[in-house]
């Protein structure tokens, strides 16, 4: 093939390519002009419905008036079924572990010696500490005789003041030497007691993390023990129900773990301050676990609160969220709806205790609250009770 018909070939593929990409460009344009349009419809067509709405065009709602009743509170929380009391048990001085007497599982009681340590150099120092304790307290005995002497003997005459003055400063000296042996001789005497590690309170032994021969450092956990004859949950009480629980309450508890078992518990402590942010109150239940329950499996805490009476009540699902706030939707005289903030505090699924923002004079929107804006005018329709349009 020559020169020429390649520079044809050449110069065809150029023009299609070209014909190819302003085809291309056409297409998006006109696809463009398309949604733009679309877009603009649209914007248009939902202001003229936001001015139909604004100028008063009827809107079809259900409307009610806020009640008082008796709310009795019926809570639900999920927690889990802790030992009463539990601790680590640890080492108080250092020493390899020479005798291990318990195992997992184990019942002990308080001051139970759970396991020893090796004896030999604590001994030592202990019986170093007692010849010390001795050899300071022959030295005041002595200088408590020489100082009698001596007193005896200026009393006559004999020596000087300074010289009584000499020996009632070593008498002196005997008596802080003699305490310091003293304290001395209690720590070595706490620290050879402390080579038998004993149980601090009655419970089980739910762990025991080392074996014998183990040489155990000052502050390391050796046992773990737990009081299971009484068990607790924490739940947290959100602020608009805490009002309906007291201590003493009575609570049902729920084991899934347990297929379900229930239990009955009661209300032992409610902190005196909120978890924040939450705005929630650390609540406590405990059960006295005769069935020889385990502890750490999840809970399920039902309560009935203390009966409150006479509030004001509306139903649920009249409230409006908007930017985080809890509101609804009031009526005027003109039927001209305007939001207000509410303060509440039990709920249910029948009913939200009303603390501040409402009357029961104040006519409020039911159902059909995304129909509404700020302004809207409503017209009560006549053959039907509670609703408008």
């Amino acid at each position: 093939m020559d020169n020429n018909n390649v520079k044809n070939i050449d110069t065809k593929n150029l023009e299609a390519a070209k014909r190819r990409k302003r085809t291309a460009i056409v297409v998006l344009a006109v696809l463009a002009v398309i949604v733009v349009f679309r877009i603009v419809t649209n914007v248009i067509r939902e202001n003229a419905r936001a001015e139909r709405i604004a100028a008063g065009s009827d809107v079809s709602v259900s409307v009610g008036y806020p009640s008082r009743r008796t709310i009795i509170p019926k809570m639900e929380f999920s927690g889990i079924l802790d030992p009463e009391w539990q601790a680590e048990v640890g080492s108080k001085v250092d020493g390899r572990l020479e005798k291990v007497f318990v195992r997992e599982g184990d019942t002990v009681t308080k001051g139970q010696v759970l396991a020893l340590l090796e004896q030999e150099d604590t001994s030592a120092d202990l019986l170093n500490a007692q010849g010390s304790f001795m050899d300071a307290e022959t030295n005041l005995r002595k200088a408590q005789s020489d100082l009698v002497r001596y007193q005896e003997l200026y009393d006559r005459g004999a020596v000087s003041e300074q010289t009584v003055d000499d020996y009632r400063f070593a008498r002196d000296n005997a008596i802080a030497k003699l305490e310091a042996a003293r304290g001395n001789l209690q720590g070595m005497e706490s620290k050879s007691a402390a080579t038998a590690v004993e149980a601090p309170a009655d419970g089980i032994i739910y762990k025991r993390y080392y074996q014998e021969g183990y040489y155990a450092k000052y502050g390391t956990s050796l046992f773990a023990i737990a009081d299971i004859s009484m068990l607790k949950t924490v739940i947290n009480v959100p602020e608009g129900q805490i009002a309906g629980i007291s201590v003493g309450n009575e609570a049902k508890v729920v084991l899934p773990a347990f297929t379900g078992r229930e239990i009955i518990g009661h209300v032992t402590r409610i902190s005196p301050v909120a978890d924040i942010p939450g705005h929630t109150f650390a609540t406590e239940v405990s059960v006295n676990n005769t069935e020889g329950l385990r502890a750490g499996v999840f809970a399920t805490v039902y309560m009935t609160g203390n009966p409150i009476e006479n509030v004001l009540t509306i139903p649920p699902y009249a409230i409006v969220m908007r930017d985080d706030q809890q509101t609804v939707y009031v009526v005027n005289d003109e039927g001209v709806v305007t939001r207000r903030v509410l303060t509440t505090g039990y709920f249910d699924e029948n009913a939200v205790q009303i603390l501040n923002g409402l009357s029961e004079n104040d006519q409020i929107v039911t159902s059909g609250q995304n129909k509404l804006r700020e302004g809207t005018k409503i017209v009560q329709e006549k053959d039907k009770i509670g609703s408008i349009k």
